[in-house]
């Protein structure tokens, strides 16, 4: 499976503080049964200040742990970017670090906020695609205006925008609410992806392999195999076949 949404990289956003804490959360991906994973700090002006440029510095430290462990994991960088006023002017400047190339745009993660869909959402979406960028919405399930309505998210989906599910939303962790809001992507056939967004052992482990399994129990093994594969590798730009790890 590809993994494109985890908080990986030590003590850089509310992911593993320290490097064991990182590499402990890499052993359970990998057993988990993730040959390649994309990890992405937050990008949340204001509370977690990544920029392209210091993710890219963590990565290549975390990425030479990996390999000194003997951890054998694939590994690239993105970040989950928080909707907000400073998102253009942020990809203006060249500071966001996109997930990779798909049909011919650059996929940028794009987080709403919990509770809302702010007014002008739709229309950053549309100014982002209009840039050249196709943000997929991460975890849209867990968005309480989304939960209430989740035919809301139809609105993105006809502006551009690819969805991703959280793993965990698929097998319960967070409510029925958020599941039966899960669902209804599903049978929209909206969902290009399910991601773990782990962050830690604990309260946020993978669950990649339990929700594929409920996929594959659903849906069948085509949409399993779509949503924890091939959709993933898409919205990276990964070719399939072979190692694993390196994006297109």
């Amino acid at each position: 499976m590809i993994d494109i949404h985890c908080h990986l990289l030590p003590g850089i956003d509310d992911g593993p503080a320290t490097p064991d804490e990182a590499l402990a959360l890499a052993r359970a991906i990998v057993a988990d049964g993730i040959r390649h994973v994309v990890a992405t700090p937050h990008v949340f002006p204001g509370r977690f200040d990544n920029l392209k440029a210091g993710i890219e510095r963590e990565f290549s430290l975390f990425r030479d742990l990996l390999r000194l462990r003997g951890i054998e994991l694939g590994l690239s960088f993105g970040g989950e970017v928080r909707l907000s006023h400073e998102v253009l002017e942020l990809v203006q400047q060249g500071h966001i670090p996109f997930l990779g190339r798909c049909e011919g745009y650059h996929t940028m993660l794009l987080e709403l906020p919990d509770a809302q869909i702010p007014l002008g959402s739709v229309n950053l979406v549309r100014h982002l695609v209009g840039m050249g960028i196709r943000p997929v919405l991460v975890h849209p399930e867990r968005n309480k205006a989304i939960m209430e309505k989740p035919d809301r998210v139809g609105q993105f989906v006809d502006a551009g925008c690819y969805l991703q599910l959280t793993a965990a939303s698929l097998v319960g962790q967070f409510g029925p609410r958020v599941l039966a809001a899960a669902d209804f992507m599903l049978h929209e056939g909206w969902a290009s992806a399910i991601a773990s967004d782990a962050h830690n052992l604990q309260g946020r482990p993978p669950r990649m392999r339990e929700a594929r399994a409920v996929l594959e129990r659903r849906f069948g093994a085509a949409l399993a195999d779509e949503l924890s594969i091939h959709g993933p590798a898409r919205l990276c730009g990964i070719e399939l076949g072979g190692e694993l790890g390196h994006a297109a």
